[in-house]
């Protein structure tokens, strides 16, 4: 429990309340019963960005992430083919809402990860981090490319 509190304290820390800051692109928010969270993210919103992903990347801040964007809801898999970092996935719905998470995929696995049926959004962080933070299903995301969000940029 002190863990969760000092890690979501870290990233509180980043930066001035969710309200006080505008949308950017480089920026996701995950709100939910433990609070709020801010990551830095790159975006894959094409399908050669989306095919290399996270792979090769040795390291990555705790603040850091990246969001693939697809076009329409539909069925997704992922898997860990040249990943070198465990990384947890959260799979999310074209509203915003994080329908799955795949906590810890474990790096250089080729095993298919199925998001969901539903799925137009991926959010990729460092594995174990949704745990440490308290991150679940029914969470939501905050990003400007989510044009049907629940949890809508201003």
């Amino acid at each position: 429990m002190g863990s969760r509190i000092v890690t979501f304290a870290f990233f509180a820390s980043l930066a001035s309340p969710v309200w006080a800051e505008t949308c950017r692109e480089d920026v996701a928010w995950v709100r939910g019963d433990f609070g709020t969270a801010r990551f830095s993210i790159d975006v894959a919103d094409d399908a050669s960005e989306r095919a290399q992903g996270l792979m090769h990347v040795p390291e990555m801040p705790q603040s850091k992430g990246m969001l693939f964007v697809y076009d329409a809801p539909s069925p997704v898999a992922f898997w860990m083919k040249n990943t070198l970092i465990p990384l947890d996935m959260l799979f999310i719905n074209e509203n915003g809402v994080i329908e799955k998470i795949h906590a810890n995929a474990i790096p250089h696995d080729e095993t298919a990860i199925p998001g969901g049926m539903n799925i137009q959004y991926v959010l990729e962080i460092n594995g174990g981090l949704s745990d440490r933070l308290g991150i679940s299903a029914g969470d939501e995301l905050r990003h400007p490319s989510i044009s049907k969000a629940n949890w809508v940029c201003e």
